[in-house]
């Protein structure tokens, strides 16, 4: 979990005066800016998290979206918090190709390719297989020898902790650090009319 309250930004004490010559209008502008603030290192995070973790953006946006603790900075809180929900993502949503050893799938910049035996998707035998549009594209392994003894494959992959280490926090910290000051300026001379 991410929160923009936790990022040390230096430089800041020099809007201190700016702020006072606000007086009731400041929250209005620290408000606006950690939330401009906030959506630019979110957008930062999915780019980044997709590649760290070989997901589609759209599967990391659906997760940050109902992250249990995600949300925008208010005037009484003025923390912008971005959180991820879900856990071991099934390997349906990765790149993944069939091969006889088992299903192939690229898991990321630092796993890469990653090779899940005894794994199909499709159906028939090789090399004319087809896919399986009664399991949705879902990776499955057999438990036993029986026709429906199925179970579906997971990666290992989870976007709660991916999220909070490695590139994806770098970017984080690096956006708002470079993005709030001048944020933070915009709206105080917004509302000054400098």
């Amino acid at each position: 979990m991410f929160s923009v309250g936790e990022v040390n930004v230096k430089g800041l004490q020099k809007f201190e005066n700016m702020l006072g010559a606000l007086g009731a209008e400041a929250p209005k502008a620290v408000n606006r800016a950690i939330n401009r603030t906030g959506d630019m290192a979110r957008t930062q995070v999915i780019k980044t998290l997709s590649k760290q973790t070989g997901l589609p953006q759209q599967v990391i946006r659906k997760a940050i979206k109902n992250g249990p603790d995600t949300k925008r900075a208010t005037w009484s809180d003025p923390t912008y918090v971005i959180s991820a929900g879900g856990g071991d993502i099934r390997v349906k949503y990765f790149k993944k190709r069939e091969t006889r050893a088992g299903v192939v799938a690229y898991l990321g910049t630092e796993r890469g390719r990653v090779l899940f035996p005894r794994t199909f998707f499709r159906g028939g035998a090789f090399p004319r297989r087809v896919d399986l549009t009664a399991f949705g594209g879902h990776v499955l392994d057999r438990l036993s020898e029986f026709r429906y003894h199925l179970k579906h494959v997971r990666s290992g992959v989870l976007i709660p902790e991916e999220m909070v280490s490695g590139a994806t926090a770098d970017a984080f910290e690096r956006s708002v650090e470079r993005n709030l000051p001048v944020r933070l300026d915009h709206e105080i001379s917004r509302l000054l009319g400098l």
